[in-house]
């Protein structure tokens, strides 16, 4: 159990020291993941930047993922749960998901470049794995744009994630919370777990 997520993002610092210093950025998922992503950032002396995989939740659980896009319309879906709801409803949403992903690297990287991850150990880090498909989204956005090496670095995740995102390309995922007692959502696993806002998220990213 984590008091918060400044607190998680302490404690995962800690446990990945070895890049401290290093050729590598944090790049964290929006919007929960940036106040991870930046006491990992600013423990190890590393720049923070973000990506915005956006859930495609199911129409009638919006919290259960059955998809997510990025920005630039790349997806990855639960093959089984997506053809299983309306297609139009699946295409609009899809839709609707990809333009807030726009909005978000818009609002929150301002006139900032995206960072060059070339050649570099890139950190991925969010506050927890649910399903799962945000964070493969993550890796295989990130691997097509040739980095040395991916880390996925999380608080919590179920059993299933590490061998998932491994198969997706990334060469190292820390979990910190034993995957076994994985408790089915995030939130179960802080004491507190309040909604982070956007004027937050660029707080963070323009002071780290």
């Amino acid at each position: 159990m984590f008091a918060d997520r400044k607190e998680a993002g302490r404690r995962l610092a800690r446990k990945i020291e070895a890049y401290r210093g290093t050729n590598a950025l944090v790049l964290a998922l929006p919007r929960g993941g940036v106040v991870v992503g930046f006491e990992v950032a600013r423990a190890l002396g590393l720049p923070l930047d973000i990506l915005a995989p956006r859930k495609i939740g199911h129409p009638f659980h919006p919290e259960y993922a059955i998809g997510a896009v990025d920005e630039h319309g790349t997806k990855i879906l639960n093959e089984a749960e997506a053809a299983a709801v309306d297609q139009a409803w699946l295409l609009g949403e899809t839709e609707r998901q990809k333009a807030e992903a726009e909005r978000r690297i818009r609002a929150y990287r301002g006139e900032r470049k995206a960072a060059e991850i070339g050649g570099k150990t890139v950190i991925i880090v969010d506050d927890g794995i649910a399903t799962g498909l945000t964070m493969r989204l993550a890796v295989r956005s990130v691997k097509a744009r040739k980095p040395e090496r991916i880390v996925v670095a999380v608080p919590v995740a179920p059993p299933e994630s590490p061998r998932a995102l491994t198969d997706e390309g990334a060469d190292e995922v820390v979990v910190l919370e034993p995957p076994g007692e994985f408790m089915g959502a995030v939130g179960a696993h802080y004491a507190r777990f309040e909604q982070v806002e956007d004027a937050e998220v660029v707080r963070l990213l323009h002071s780290s």
